[in-house]
């Protein structure tokens, strides 16, 4: 049985207004700051100054000391409530990455939904179920819990 793709869905609650929350996430900088240190994250180049829709951004890291270089492209721009990003090279057959953004009484929810599919058919279903799905949970769960460290930081002072 061939899978389309799998999914992974995060929802966390920030307790900051959502034109502060999506500011944060429209600078491309910040990315390094949620992303796990093992993975030695950096961008190397932006097609633009700023994110907006048809940026590419060009990244490098480290997965289990693989050296992985990989480039994205913001498909869709709605500030400050969606945008979605997409792989155009790197290590994913396929890699589409929605991030939501919902205002709330002053909160904001944030809502991830990353669908993504590795190469390699068979070999790529086995890989993913015995090191990138656990891997995928662990990069989240750190983005999780350094986004609520970095908003709890803002919000004392």
């Amino acid at each position: 049985m061939s899978v389309k793709f799998h999914t992974l869905r995060r929802e966390q609650w920030i307790a900051r207004p959502i034109e502060e929350v999506f500011r944060f996430f429209a600078d491309a900088r910040n990315l390094e700051e949620i992303t796990p240190p093992w993975l030695g994250f950096r961008i190397l180049a932006m097609n633009s100054s700023s994110i907006s829709e048809g940026t590419e951004i060009r990244y490098r890291l480290r997965l289990h000391g693989v050296p992985i270089h990989w480039k994205t492209e913001i498909r869709q721009w709605a500030a400050p409530h969606r945008f979605i990003d997409v792989q155009r090279s790197g290590p994913y057959k396929l890699w589409h990455h929605t991030h939501l953004f919902e205002a709330h009484e002053g909160r904001t929810r944030m809502i991830d939904v990353v669908r993504y599919r590795l190469p390699f058919g068979v070999f790529g279903r086995i890989v993913h179920a015995l090191k990138v799905r656990g891997d995928m949970r662990r990069i989240f769960d750190y983005r999780y819990q350094r986004i609520r460290e970095l908003f709890e930081e803002q919000k004392g002072a």
